[in-house]
């Protein structure tokens, strides 16, 4: 059996955000988009950091005005991230080894998609011949 890359089992159109996104903003996409973390990109498409639910869930108790609060004052960096040539088995134990959801996937250092624990396990589903229920929801 051939080993799976990355680019086989990633997503590919990545929801992002800017260090001067405001967080509102951010927060949004995360609720809207169904998505636990956010790449933080440049206008390359360079990775500058990620902003994860956790990382956001103490605007519940700020006191400050967080409507000048911005991506850059709650991210996480740097971010983590593999090249797509790197080894779909080694991103799996980096997800099973620490607490991350997912983790952005680039190709000479620009984004190029993201792979989440979730695609982790409807690959696996596909290889056992089982259809996910994301797919079969999306036929309904």
């Amino acid at each position: 059996m051939l080993i799976p890359m990355p680019t086989d089992i990633m997503t590919r159109k990545v929801v992002t955000v800017k260090t001067d996104t405001p967080i509102l903003d951010a927060l949004e996409l995360i609720a809207k988009g169904d998505v636990s973390g956010l790449p933080v990109v440049d206008d390359d498409m360079n990775i500058i950091g990620i902003l994860s639910e956790k990382d956001v869930i103490s605007l519940l108790y700020i006191e400050e005005d967080e409507q000048e609060k911005t991506v850059a004052d709650f991210m996480t960096q740097p971010a983590l991230y593999f090249e797509e040539s790197e080894s779909l088995l080694d991103i799996c134990d980096f997800l099973k080894k620490n607490v991350f959801r997912r983790v952005p996937i680039t190709s000479n250092g620009k984004l190029v998609g993201i792979i989440s624990i979730r695609d982790v396990i409807e690959f696996i589903l596909r290889l056992r011949g089982r259809v996910p229920l994301s797919a079969y929801s999306a036929q309904q």
